[in-house]
């Protein structure tokens, strides 16, 4: 493709993976996109043995590696003394836990308060000081991009992917944010409509898009990605006309004979419409977008608390998330009921279960079909 990103990336395809799942990553990268590993929930030697496995898999093909740092939550700065100090999770919390559970049969007495008040891997990550060991780590390995999804990189980040000669890039779900970013000197723009799933703000792909590029471009002339929503190459080549350079996607992995979604989670996904997915800040304690189920109704009721800030929501729900995993892939029937995951509103279009290289090389047939559809319209005249 005549693609300036895809010449300074040096991939074939502006098609950009986000994957939990390293097998993902090098399937997409091989062949022509770029997989980009999400590694939010990893010790730096997590990440060491991924990307070294990541490395010897890939054939040489260019992926990248996606953080979670956020500008902004509570606790930080400060020491794990000090954050250990803060009354995270309040009883009313933690009892409301335990209740969803226990309603669906599920034994939660092993939720104690003292387990729920325990630190978090994300929220340890997030600390600027864990964030520098894991960018060690990240640039030990030939790494081909270095993403953050929440908020302006840290400088110390910015300034480490310049030294190192990586393009740095940013999620964004607002013009006033990738104005931020660009001013901040990151180098690709993820504007992440709200049709994403994870973490998305409230503005759709179709706006947002059009909207940042028309703003970044006049100055600061970054290529922008588009996203949320996006699961098949006539939405990706329908972005592209309105001037995004690709194509940033994460759902439509879900449901590949790789993905690291369980069997449980993958049937949900694949009988799912674009109507059962819900924004909303119970999961981290800033907005994402998942699958609806049991869990997710719990929190929209009345009586439900308030979402804490992250990332203590986050420790609050991912300690029972787990245990509802674990028994939802045991065959447990309440479990199964509440079993969620993050998705975006593209899921209705997510109908069959394929390999990840198949994936990219049917956006790849119909970004050509969409091309032809458009230049029907186009007259010699």
């Amino acid at each position: 493709m005549d693609s300036n990103l895809c010449a300074k990336l040096g991939i074939q395809f502006p098609l950009f993976a986000f994957s939990h799942c390293r097998d993902v990553v090098v399937e997409v990268s091989k062949a022509g996109g770029m997989g980009v590993l999400g590694v939010a929930g990893l010790s730096p030697e997590q990440l060491d043995q991924e990307l070294s496995w990541i490395d010897g898999h890939v054939d040489g093909h260019p992926y990248g590696v996606d953080l979670i740092v956020p500008a902004k939550f509570e606790g930080k700065g400060k020491s794990v003394a000090d954050r250990q100090k803060v009354t995270a999770v309040p009883e009313t919390h933690s009892a409301f836990v335990r209740q969803i559970l226990e309603d669906h049969k599920i034994d939660a007495s092993d939720l104690t308060n003292e387990r729920f008040q325990g630190r978090t891997r994300f929220g340890d990550n997030a600390q600027d000081d864990a964030a520098k060991n894991m960018l060690d780590v990240a640039f030990a390995h030939p790494i081909a991009l270095i993403a953050n999804a929440l908020g302006v990189p840290p400088q110390h980040m910015i300034d480490r992917a310049k030294e190192e000669q990586i393009p740095i890039a940013a999620l964004v779900g607002t013009k006033e944010h990738a104005l931020k970013q660009a001013k901040a000197g990151v180098d690709i723009l993820v504007a992440a409509g709200s049709e994403a799933g994870g973490h998305c703000g409230d503005i759709s792909t179709l706006v947002l898009v059009p909207e940042i590029v028309m703003e970044i471009e006049k100055e600061y002339g970054i290529p922008v990605l588009a996203a949320g929503g996006i699961v098949t190459g006539r939405q990706m080549a329908a972005c592209m006309s309105m001037g995004a350079a690709g194509a940033w996607t994460g759902s439509v992995w879900l449901t590949t004979a790789e993905a690291e979604t369980s069997e449980v989670i993958k049937e949900k996904l694949l009988v799912a419409t674009s109507r059962d997915t819900i924004r909303s800040k119970s999961r981290t304690g800033k907005y994402s977008r998942q699958l609806k189920s049991s869990w997710t109704d719990a929190w929209e009721e009345e009586d439900a608390p308030k979402p804490l800030p992250m990332p203590h929501q986050f420790g609050l729900t991912e300690r029972a998330m787990r245990k509802i995993n674990k028994l939802a892939d045991s065959g447990h029937a309440g479990a199964q009921e509440l079993s969620t995951y993050w998705v975006g509103q593209g899921v209705g279009m997510m109908n069959s279960n394929q390999s990840a290289k198949s994936v990219v090389y049917e956006f790849m047939e119909d970004f050509l079909n969409a091309r032809d559809v458009l230049n029907k319209f186009m007259t010699d005249e």
